[in-house]
């Protein structure tokens, strides 16, 4: 069996899915961003600040690398993961990738006051949501599955997945 690829914007639930459709399906779960703080030894939020977002997309890139060298486990991607090419392919050539949607006012309401998202740390975080969002669609169209969050609960989204597999 191959991996299965959380990807989408940060909010639509790929951490929590994740690790429940990892559980149901016995197999390892790996959160991107967790390995990336752990190499990095500080928050990404920290990441951001201290050395800029290029140098995060860099340790990115190289977690992605290593996570595609696995077998049979579920990956969740951090939002921004798949718009670099090199990144989309190794996911690609490492299993199916599903995204997570949802809109803009459910991301605000999930995300909303979580001082750990560093790109939502401004003025108008649901205007910034909505930049985001129109930026990266055609990088999330790009999905082999995509499944909208906005009114499905956890344990719906992980069957929904398991059906399409």
């Amino acid at each position: 069996m191959n991996n299965i690829i959380l990807v989408g914007f940060m909010g639509t639930g790929k951490s929590v899915v994740g690790k429940k459709l990892a559980t149901k399906l016995n197999r390892d779960f790996m959160e991107l961003d967790d390995m990336i703080e752990l190499r990095e030894k500080m928050p990404i939020k920290d990441i951001f600040e201290k050395k800029g977002e290029l140098y995060f997309r860099l340790v990115e890139k190289e977690v992605v690398k290593e996570a595609a060298r696995r077998k049979d486990i579920v990956i969740s991607a951090g939002g921004g993961a798949i718009i670099d090419v090199e990144n989309f392919k190794n996911l690609k050539n490492s299993g199916t990738i599903i995204c997570l949607k949802a809109s803009p006012e459910t991301i605000l309401k999930r995300t909303i006051g979580l001082k750990t998202r560093p790109l939502l740390n401004v003025q108008d975080p649901k205007k910034k949501i909505e930049e985001l969002l129109k930026k990266r669609e055609p990088y999330y169209n790009k999905a082999d599955f995509s499944i909208n969050t906005d009114n499905l609960s956890i344990g719906s989204i992980v069957l929904k997945i398991m059906s399409l597999l």
